[in-house]
């Protein structure tokens, strides 16, 4: 039985074809197959979207949205606009865990793998064959995880 799922997916959306509405149909059959918390990598794009999501159905579900910070200044580069987003979903995070005091190299991929590690099945929305996600669901194929593909 899936009781923790983790997101992981591309920081810039733009031009890509994220569908909102699989996303959120998605969050809503594990919670109904039995998933009880949500990972978020708390990254611009994908990350916050599925925290969005999985926010708006805790108003009628029992489960839980866990921030998985990998440093403590994570949303110093944000925009304006962007840190206030960021705070806004953090602060409804019923659970927040920093993996390192401040940024250093590597502590994206850190944060990738404690997810992975802690969850059961990871969500990603991958277009691009490089980078974090990319890395990130390699990992999970390596460990056996289930993985839902968007």
């Amino acid at each position: 039985m899936i009781k923790v799922c983790a997101f992981s997916g591309h920081r810039n959306l733009k031009g890509l074809d994220l569908d909102y509405n699989l996303l959120d149909r998605v969050i809503y059959n594990l919670i109904k197959t039995g998933a009880e918390n949500f990972l978020c990598g708390m990254a611009m794009g994908f990350d916050l979207a599925a925290a969005q999501s999985v926010l708006q159905f805790r108003k009628k579900y029992k489960i839980s949205l866990t921030a998985c910070i990998p440093c403590a200044n994570q949303s110093d580069t944000f925009s304006e606009s962007a840190k206030l987003f960021y705070s806004e979903i953090l602060s409804a995070c019923d659970k927040v865990i920093t993996l390192a005091p401040e940024y250093f190299s590597g502590c994206m991929h850190e944060r990738d793998r404690y997810m992975v590690n802690n969850c059961d099945t990871l969500v990603c929305f991958l277009r691009r064959r490089y980078g974090g996600t990319f890395y990130t669901v390699n990992y999970a194929k390596k460990l056996g995880k289930k993985i839902i593909e968007l």
